[in-house]
C-alpha cells in the first residue's frame, strides 16, 4: 500500500495507489503471467500460490514512470475468505481463465460477482483467457469470451504465459487506465478543494473612521 487515493511523484516516478490483483481459478496461470511480465520468466513447475503473493513493476505511462504493485491471489476454494479481503483495496484486476478448460470460463462470473461485491465500484477489470498456445486444445470460442466481457463492462485479450503472447499488452492497458482514473480522481478532488467555501472567502479589511474635530454651526458675533 503506498498512498490511498493521491498519486505521489518522486523522482518523477508516479505510485499508484493501493493495487490491482489477480484472480481466477487455480491452474489457469495467473502467477506465470506475473512473472513474464515482472520478471520475463516462466516456470513449468509452477506450484498452486498459497493465500497471495505480490511483485511490482515500473511502466512508462503518459510520460511518467508508473510503478505497480501487483497482488497473485490464490485461486482454491479453501483460500477464498484471505483473497476476497484485497479485493477492498484493488483499484484494478485481470480476471484469467484458461482457453482450454471450460470450467474455468464458466467459473468466471461467479468470480466477477464477488469482485464487484467487495471491490470499489470504479475498479478497472480486463477478462483474460490465458494459454493462447493451445490452439489445438481450445474449449472456449474467442467470440463468445469477447461478447461476454463486452456485456458486462470489461476489456477483454488472450494471452500466453508462456510464448509471450499479449503479456505486456495487456498489464500496460490495465495499469495505464488505473493511472488515468486516478489521476482524473485527484484533479477533480483538487477542483472541489479550490472552490469550497473556505476557499472562495475573501477577507474584507474596513479602515477605522478618523476622529476628526467637529465644526460649529454658528458663532456668537
Amino acid at each position: 500500500l503506498y498512498i490511498d487515493h493521491l498519486l505521489y511523484r518522486y523522482h518523477f516516478t508516479v505510485f499508484l495507489p493501493r493495487f490491482m490483483v489477480l484472480i481466477g481459478d487455480s491452474g489457469v496461470g495467473k502467477s506465470n503471467l506475473l512473472s513474464r511480465f515482472t520478471r520475463n520468466e516462466f516456470n513449468l513447475e509452477s506450484k498452486s500460490t498459497i493465500g497471495v503473493e505480490f511483485a511490482t513493476r515500473s511502466i512508462q505511462v503518459d510520460g511518467k514512470t508508473v510503478k505497480a504493485q501487483i497482488w497473485d491471489t490464490a485461486g482454491q476454494e479453501r483460500y477464498r475468505a484471505i483473497t476476497s479481503a484485497y479485493y477492498r483495496g484493488a483499484v484494478g484486476a485481470l480476471l484469467v481463465y484458461d482457453i482450454a478448460k471450460h470450467l474455468t470460463y464458466e467459473n468466471v462470473e461467479r468470480w466477477l460477482k464477488e469482485l464487484r461485491d467487495h471491490a470499489d465500484s470504479n475498479i478497472v477489470i480486463m477478462l483474460v483467457g490465458n494459454k493462447s498456445d493451445l490452439r489445438h486444445l481450445r474449449a472456449v470460442p474467442t467470440d463468445e469470451a469477447r461478447a461476454f466481457a463486452e456485456k458486462n463492462g470489461l476489456s477483454f485479450l488472450e494471452t500466453s504465459a508462456l510464448d509471450s503472447t499479449n503479456v505486456e499488452t495487456a498489464f500496460q492497458t490495465i495499469l495505464t487506465g488505473i493511472y488515468r482514473i486516478v489521476s482524473q480522481k485527484q484533479m477533480s478532488e483538487r477542483q472541489e478543494s479550490d472552490m469550497s467555501p473556505s476557499n472562495n472567502v475573501v477577507n474584507i479589511q474596513v479602515q477605522p473612521t478618523e476622529n476628526k474635530p467637529k465644526m460649529q454651526c454658528c458663532q456668537n458675533i
